[in-house]
């Protein structure tokens, strides 16, 4: 049998290069669709699934359910997908099962889905997150894949679909230098499809991207909007906000519209998060989203929202339970909100990678503003273009994501990265790409301290709106002294955040104010750094 030939798992085993037959058809940010207010069938609940740690499924083509050769003969097969175990998704895979804890490597996740074709209609599969490299099969054909595993992704199943249908996709969260993140990071690996699988329906010409905003002006009297095609189609289209009387026609060209609205809106802010019901009309295509408006921009040194000024106290959480690991539920992410509000919060840094899409739309509707972060984390590898290009990406498919919600006041380009030039040529592209894709927001990093000078020392500062710092004064120096003595010796002509505090302690275990890993010791460290 000839070198990589169907059904022969043997004459691939030793292949290096078993995967660059699924590194095309590459989801990313130009692959996203605008699904807000669009009917969603979900492919959540029980799927088949088998830990595949040497990739059999993709050097074998497991996915092609070959059964039988040309002749009629029957093949030997080394998978049985109706008969594998079952996990219910979304999930994190390490704490579902105690033998995958810490398990890093590929797994195949299966399941068959019946569908009732539409004429004209599109069908697109969406995966809220997989972490870290998905790739898509369906009914023995490759979809394609998708890199990064925080940033949702999409694929276009129209031409694969039958009446019965079997969807088979394999997510690695296997760390690896060149990734973003890289191989070492402080917080913990989870793996698995862990947000939600849907199917979204469209009509063959679709709605594509939809970008509405206040004006940034001062003024808080016009809104901007935008709307983008699936197609160069030419004809108009519609905006609805009824709650402001509005109904806006409008032109739509070679598959783009745009359009200036003249109406004062209740403005968004936390302690009045008002939202309005948008819809938009566009040959013959729907859609919704609740709607917040503000304003946020930096003046002379200082953060104002809706032209007042503005002092934000805020935590700094990452996404995970020990429950549900990543896979936060509903009733998590509105526990973590209020807890926030409850402690005097206005503010919440969502560390250090995409958070879920449900939490921004939870602080629009709750009334917090928030920091969002792509893993630009520590030292990855500034030099190659295959991580900068990783990171690009997850960062326009953040902002894509969530670049209509009100809450959402600043992009994060990265967290505690050395001050090298390789880097500051990574980062500074990352800041202007931000910049350009939304003008109307802030873009920070968690900038880098000179320790021994006691003074911000981060070139990176200039491409930036805000400069965060982490400080662990109390933790990792003992002098409390050094926080006011390094805003004083830097002297910054920008507005500076605090994105990182605090000490560590176990639950309930008590001692003095010296004995670190105490509450009494947490405590008196959050006393002396708010005082």
């Amino acid at each position: 049998m000839e070198k990589g030939q169907p059904g022969n798992f043997q004459s691939d085993i030793h292949r290096k290069d078993y995967t660059l037959k699924y590194e095309h058809k590459q989801a990313n940010v130009t692959s996203m669709l605008f699904d807000e207010g669009r009917i969603k069938e979900s492919l959540n609940g029980y799927w088949s699934y088998e830990v595949d740690q040497y990739d059999t499924c993709l050097r074998a083509d497991w996915y092609k359910e070959r059964y039988f050769d040309e002749d009629g003969r029957q093949l030997p097969v080394d998978y049985s997908f109706d008969e594998w175990p079952k996990i219910l998704l979304p999930c994190c895979w390490n704490i579902k099962e105690e033998e995958l804890l810490l398990y890093e490597g590929s797994i195949v996740f299966t399941r068959k889905f019946l569908y009732r074709p539409v004429g004209g209609e599109r069908v697109f599969l969406k995966i809220g997150a997989a972490n870290y490299i998905c790739r898509v099969f369906v009914n023995g054909k490759y979809i394609g894949m998708h890199r990064g595993g925080s940033t949702p992704c999409y694929f276009d199943l129209t031409e694969a679909l039958a009446l019965e249908n079997r969807i088979l996709i394999t997510v690695n969260n296997t760390r690896r230098p060149e990734q973003v993140p890289t191989e070492n990071t402080d917080w913990f690996n989870y793996g698995g499809i862990y947000r939600d699988i849907e199917l979204i329906r469209v009509p063959r010409i679709y709605i594509k991207d939809f970008t509405i905003a206040l004006i940034q002006d001062g003024a808080f009297n016009k809104i901007e909007a935008t709307v983008e095609m699936s197609e160069a189609v030419n004809g108009s289209g519609k905006i609805v906000i009824s709650e402001l009387d509005v109904i806006k026609e409008m032109e739509i060209v070679n598959g783009i519209g745009h359009t200036v609205i003249d109406v004062m809106p209740v403005l968004w802010s936390p302690m009045s998060p008002k939202l309005y019901l948008t819809e938009v009309e566009c040959f013959g295509d729907q859609v919704c989203d609740r709607i917040g408006f503000r304003e946020i921009k930096v003046l002379n040194g200082e953060i104002y929202l809706n032209g007042k000024k503005l002092y934000l106290r805020g935590i700094s959480c990452h996404e995970e339970s020990l429950e549900n690991g990543k896979g936060l539920s509903e009733e998590e992410r509105i526990s973590n909100i209020k807890l926030a509000k409850e402690l005097g919060c206005n503010f919440m840094r969502l560390a250090h990678y995409p958070h879920s899409e449900h939490m921004a739309k939870l602080a629009d509707e709750l009334g917090v503003l928030l920091w969002e972060e792509i893993p630009v984390y520590w030292a990855i590898d500034f030099e190659s273009k295959k991580t900068y290009e990783d990171a690009q990406n997850q960062l326009m498919e953040l902002i894509h994501r969530d670049k209509n919600r009100a809450s959402v006041i600043i992009w994060s380009v990265g967290n505690e990265n050395a001050d090298t030039d390789i880097r500051l040529s990574f980062m500074s592209r990352l800041a202007d790409m931000a910049h350009q894709m939304d003008p109307n927001r802030l873009v920070s990093a968690a900038c880098i301290v000179d320790h021994e000078s006691n003074v911000i020392a981060d070139r990176l500062i200039e491409y930036l709106d805000v400069i965060g710092i982490n400080e662990y004064c109390g933790w990792y120096t003992p002098d409390f002294t050094k926080l006011p003595l390094l805003l004083e010796n830097s002297n910054p002509s920008k507005p500076v955040i605090i994105s990182e505090f605090g000490a560590d302690a176990r639950a309930m275990q008590r001692g003095t104010i010296d004995d670190k890993g105490t509450e009494d010791c947490q405590a008196y460290i959050y006393q002396q750094q708010i005082d």
